[in-house]
């Protein structure tokens, strides 16, 4: 990948990142390097409605789809105060009707490869 390509998928990645997002942060990935991962995308969201906007929304899609070919490897991981053991299925369905409505973003997706083909770095907080 040429700086070039480096800076504008920096670039896709803090544009979503700053979609109705109470906070985010992109750039390098701190864990071992071993594992092979050297960038890293979090963005935080007040509430489950702002995710689905946020999933939904078209700078996510089409960034998505134009960053998805400079991803080798894709790890996902979510988190949030809310304790609902509910939460994290409302998250994985809001992805995959996502996915649904979107085939050729499923066939970007599906393209990278995974631990596990679910979604990015979600803080879903309970409270404002």
């Amino acid at each position: 990948m040429t700086d070039t390509e480096k800076a504008r998928v920096l670039e896709l990645m803090k544009r979503t990142a700053s979609v109705g997002t109470l906070g985010s942060a992109v750039g390098q990935d701190l864990g071992d390097p071993a594992e092979g991962y050297t960038h890293a995308y979090c963005a935080m969201l007040p509430d489950e409605e702002a995710l689905y906007h946020y999933m939904n929304h078209d700078y996510l899609i089409d960034g998505d789809l134009e960053l998805l070919p400079y991803l080798s490897r894709l790890h996902p991981m979510r988190l949030s105060d809310d304790l609902d053991p509910r939460l994290s299925e409302r998250i994985t369905a809001v992805h995959l009707e996502r996915l649904a409505a979107h085939p050729e973003l499923a066939r970007a997706m599906n393209a990278v490869p995974a631990r596990v083909a679910t979604t990015r770095t979600y803080i879903v907080r309970a409270s404002r």
